[in-house]
């Protein structure tokens, strides 16, 4: 009875530290306002769980098993043109995939901009993404990941802020009084959000985060295509050629820019498929591909 007790609170704990929802700030949330709490869930049939008005951000970090952990880490965006998070379709059902790998995911539940909630809306993602790296690495050892193997991933607008990370990395450390390292490791970047311009940037995901009213100045700021350079981690990309939401040439522009200043690349466009992959390609086959490229930039 007493093995059987001992069994019993091992695989409890195991199912415990498999998933674990940890508040991204452990104090006071910056850049909060008092306001009513409007955050809420819905479910849709096709996209599962959607989360709105996120106002207490979190990681939820599903971890491989200890005999299975690679050491990679990747922080994981749901996308949702920042006015919703598809926090299942594009958050847990692909971090439980990359536990099957080895690999420890964290699902990010960042704040989105709301004028009434918020100090300076615009930044308050990018200020949760910076941090939710900064934790992932402060608890590296702990959690048993290499510090030096921790990526971030981004679906839509969660790859908009996912390249932000990327891109922003050097700049507002004001929120890292510790001076930890917040620049991820590598890029995965699915049907993303690129760039906020007039040409081909996604103007809802613009009016989302910036307002009706933004300045050129701010839209060129948060266009990211405009910000690589030799320190721009390494990146794997995702579209569909017949993507009609966010256009496949926000791929394209970071594409050039990446190969431009040398860092290194995957980029797969599909001639068919719908914005999400709802129908097509399927999961497996771009995913197959993203796992092919972590092996093959040794993330494995």
């Amino acid at each position: 009875m007493r093995i059987y007790f001992q069994l019993l609170c091992f695989f409890v704990w195991q199912a415990a530290f498999a998933q674990q929802i940890i508040p991204l700030y452990p104090g006071k949330i910056p850049n909060f306002k008092e306001s009513a709490d409007k955050e809420r869930i819905d479910y849709d049939e096709k996209l599962g769980k959607v989360i709105y008005a996120v106002s207490r951000p979190a990681l939820t970090a599903f971890f491989p098993s200890q005999e299975s952990a690679v050491g990679t880490a990747i922080v994981i965006c749901p996308g949702g043109g920042y006015v919703s998070q598809l926090s299942n379709r594009e958050g847990a059902d692909v971090a439980r995939r990359f536990n099957e790998l080895g690999v420890a995911a964290f699902v990010l539940k960042y704040r989105l901009p709301d004028d009434e909630a918020m100090i300076g809306k615009s930044f308050v993602p990018l200020i949760d993404v910076r941090q939710a790296i900064r934790l992932v690495r402060q608890q590296a050892e702990e959690w048993n990941i290499n510090p030096h193997r921790i990526g971030i991933m981004g679906f839509s607008a969660g790859g908009h802020l996912a390249s932000t990370a990327g891109t922003h990395f050097d700049t507002c450390q004001a929120d890292n009084p510790e001076n930890v390292d917040i620049r991820p490791d590598f890029m995965i970047l699915i049907n993303p959000v690129i760039s906020l311009g007039e040409k081909f940037g996604h103007k809802w995901s613009r009016i989302a985060l910036l307002g009706d009213s933004a300045t050129q100045q701010q839209i060129d700021f948060f266009s990211n295509e405009l910000h690589v350079d030799k320190q721009t981690p390494p990146s794997f990309m995702v579209h569909c050629d017949q993507d009609s939401v966010v256009l496949a040439e926000n791929s394209m522009a970071f594409y050039r820019q990446l190969r431009k200043n040398n860092i290194p690349v995957e980029m797969h466009i599909y001639a068919k498929g719908e914005h999400g992959f709802i129908s097509a390609p399927p999961f497996d086959e771009w995913f197959g591909r993203c796992v092919y490229w972590m092996k093959s930039m040794n993330l494995f």
